[in-house]
């Protein structure tokens, strides 16, 4: 085996190679995430949580879920967040679950346009953040 020259380039390559596979991992913790939703008083809320709101009442999610989101119809949306990731929550929305009676979302631009905020929202309420079902916005 040589040693000469080589041992330096090989240290360096990896160096390299070492760098590669770590800084993704790096810049993912450098990263500030911001909070899913803001509530103060347990009814007042981020500008994006209110939007979320707007898309519950607009698409008249209550006929179903209760205007507390407790469940009438459908599921209580309190009990479902807490177990359903944002994947599933989206998925559902956007497909529906016809053979349970949930009709897809799919199609609706305010839905679908505020998808995230609604999420949030209806995660606020299930968390116990939101205590109560209308909010306002925080000023």
């Amino acid at each position: 085996m040589r040693t000469g020259k080589a041992a330096p380039l090989l240290a360096l390559a990896l160096t390299a190679l070492a760098t590669l596979v770590t800084s993704p991992a790096a810049s993912a913790q450098d990263k500030v995430e911001t909070p899913l939703y803001t509530v103060v008083d347990g009814y007042k809320v981020d500008a994006n949580t209110m939007k979320g709101f707007r898309a519950w009442r607009q698409a008249a999610c209550d006929r179903c879920h209760g205007a507390n989101q407790e469940g009438m119809v459908g599921p209580s949306l309190l009990a479902s967040l807490k177990v359903l990731t944002k994947e599933e929550f989206i998925k559902t929305v956007r497909d529906g679950r016809l053979e349970k009676g949930m009709q897809s979302f799919g199609t609706s631009k305010v839905v679908m346009d505020n998808i995230d905020q609604l999420y949030a929202y209806l995660k606020g309420r299930s968390d116990g953040a939101i205590t109560r079902s209308k909010v306002e916005e925080a000023k």
